[in-house]
């Protein structure tokens, strides 16, 4: 048994029986982890509240992490950085509810990922203090491939098509697996770009519809066990 000071971030948060919860973090120091948080639902002088672990929110924590259990306890929590815009925005709760669903499938390991835990950590905060949020999920996604280690390859970006599978562009236009030149344009409108020059394009909901449907096919063809998150139609239903 070790007691870990770390920073977290909430994935996922399920309710066990009555009074508990099983949360799963990434943590800075030791990746993915899942902590047993016994009677936090019935407790109204603990230190550990419910509101605590809503999805992606951003702790310090003390926790006792055990070798011989994959489920860990928490002994103090505090919120880093306490959100001023998410939780009362239904178009960032509805962001947020879908990118902790994808988040929590996609990082497994129990180890520091340093780059990734801060690219998560700093976006999540752009997402707080910024107006213009209608296409932060497509960047995200997309810029969250880098971390991945399938970020497109976007040194010819100048030819006709672009192909999924091998994540580069190309000249067969009609070969199996390429976007079609219109996908492909909004597609690579994407590519390169950070949050702070989201404003620069503009997409129509039915634009931003499929250039969302490409990068889950894209998830989709480069993680293996990725599936279509749930909360996809939730998304599309608020942006629509």
């Amino acid at each position: 048994m070790a007691v870990v000071t770390t920073k977290a971030i909430v994935l996922s948060s399920l309710k066990y029986g009555d009074t508990s919860l099983i949360v799963k973090c990434f943590t800075l120091q030791e990746g993915v982890k899942s902590y047993m948080i016994k009677g936090v639902l019935k407790a109204k002088k603990g230190k550990l509240k419910p509101a605590h672990f809503q999805p992606l929110t951003q702790l310090q924590i003390v926790a006792s992490h055990s070798n011989k259990s994959s489920l860990h306890s928490i002994k103090e929590v505090q919120v880093i950085h306490s959100y001023e815009t998410i939780y009362a925005s239904v178009v960032k709760q509805t962001i947020v509810m879908f990118l902790s669903e994808v988040l929590s499938t996609i990082i497994q390991e129990e180890e520091e990922n340093l780059s990734l835990y801060q690219y998560v950590e700093t976006s999540l905060i752009w997402l707080d203090t910024h107006d213009t949020i209608a296409n932060f999920h497509l960047l995200f996604l997309l810029n969250l491939s880098k971390y991945l280690g399938f970020y497109p390859d976007a040194s010819e970006a100048e030819k006709k098509a672009f192909n999924l599978q091998e994540g580069r562009f190309t000249d067969m236009v009609y070969e199996k697996g390429n976007l079609s030149s219109k996908e492909m344009i909004l597609f690579k409108s994407l590519l390169g770009i950070n949050f702070d020059a989201i404003h620069s394009v503009s997409y129509s909901k039915k634009e931003r519809q499929i250039i969302l449907r490409i990068i889950i096919q894209y998830y989709e063809l480069h993680l293996e066990g990725f599936r279509k998150p749930k909360s996809l139609d939730v998304l599309e239903t608020v942006f629509s």
